[in-house]
C-alpha cells in the first residue's frame, strides 16, 4: 500500500517567517516619498492623493494591457473581467477627488507657487493611458517638459502599439463581422446589438468599452471642476491655461461609434 505524504503547507503566523508585511509592500520606502517643499499643512495630502493617483495609473496600465492582449487571443470573458475592475478602479480615482476638495483654495496657495512649473500635464502614465484607450496624440510627446528619455521612449511606444479599440475591431474581423472601415464596424455593431444571442459576449465588451469612457469623461468632468474651485481662472503652473485648457478636453470620447450607436440603434 502506497503512503502520500502532504507536502508541508506555507506556515502562517509569526515563527519562522522570512517576510513581513512592511518588507513586503516595501512600507518604509513607500513612506519615505512624500518629501515637502514647504510648511504648508495641506502639502502632505496634496502630494499623497498624487502619488496614490499615480500608483492607481500603473494599475490601470496592467490591467488595459492585459485587456487588450486578451482581446486578441480571443479571450473575451477575461477581457471583460479585467475592465470590470477597471470601472471600479476608475469609480475610486473619481471620488477620491472629493478628499483633494477638503483643502481650501487659501490653503493651497500657502504651496502652490513652489510646485511651478512642476503640473499634472506632465503625468506621463496618465498619457499613456489615454494613447492606450485609443486617444492617440503626438503632440504631447514633443510638448512634454521635463521627462526622461525612458519616458518619452515609453511614449512613442504607446503611440506605435495597437489600442484598446484595434483589439476590439479585430474581434469583429474574428467573429466574421466587416470591420474594413467605420461604416463597416458601425454596420457590424448595429447587427451584433440586434441580435445579442448570437452576439452577446461582443456586445457585452463592446459595453465594457463604454463604461471605460464614460468613466474617463467623468474623471476629467470632475477633475476641471475641482481646479476651477481651487484656481478660478489662473492659468497652471506647467504654463498652461489651467481649468481652460481642462475643458476644452471635456467632448473627448475614446470610442465615438460606440456613442453613436445609441442614435442608430
Amino acid at each position: 500500500m502506497t503512503t502520500h505524504v502532504r507536502p508541508p503547507s506555507a506556515r502562517f503566523g509569526e515563527d519562522g517567517a522570512r517576510l513581513t508585511y512592511g518588507s513586503y509592500l516595501r512600507v518604509d520606502a513607500l513612506l519615505d516619498q512624500q518629501r515637502l517643499a514647504t510648511d504648508a499643512h495641506d502639502e502632505l495630502l496634496f502630494i499623497t492623493i498624487h502619488q496614490i493617483y499615480e500608483l492607481w495609473f500603473k494599475q490601470l496600465l496592467f490591467e488595459l494591457e492585459s485587456a487588450r492582449d486578451a482581446m486578441t487571443d480571443g479571450q473575451l470573458w477575461w477581457a471583460r473581467h479585467l475592465l470590470a475592475r477597471v470601472h471600479e478602479i476608475e469609480r475610486i480615482i473619481i471620488e477620491q477627488i472629493g478628499v483633494l476638495e477638503t483643502m481650501t483654495p487659501q490653503d493651497f496657495l500657502e504651496f502652490r507657487e513652489r510646485l511651478a512649473p512642476a503640473s499634472g500635464f506632465q503625468s506621463v502614465q496618465f498619457r499613456e493611458l489615454e494613447f492606450l484607450s485609443g486617444a492617440k496624440d503626438p503632440g504631447f510627446v514633443e510638448r512634454f517638459r521635463g521627462v526622461t528619455d525612458e519616458e518619452r521612449t515609453r511614449l512613442r511606444r504607446r503611440l506605435a502599439e495597437p489600442t484598446l479599440w484595434d483589439a476590439f475591431v479585430d474581434v469583429l474581423r474574428k467573429h466574421g463581422l466587416p470591420a474594413a472601415g467605420d461604416d463597416e464596424v458601425r454596420d457590424s455593431l448595429l447587427a451584433v446589438a440586434r441580435d445579442r444571442p448570437r452576439h452577446g459576449e461582443i456586445w457585452e465588451l463592446a459595453e465594457a468599452l463604454l463604461i471605460h469612457d464614460e468613466r474617463a469623461a467623468g474623471w476629467r468632468a470632475r477633475h476641471v471642476t475641482m481646479v476651477e474651485r481651487m484656481i478660478g481662472t489662473k492659468t497652471g503652473t506647467g504654463g498652461s491655461s489651467g481649468a481652460a485648457y481642462l475643458r476644452s478636453r471635456l467632448e473627448m470620447r475614446y470610442y465615438p461609434i460606440l456613442w453613436e450607436l445609441r442614435s442608430w440603434l
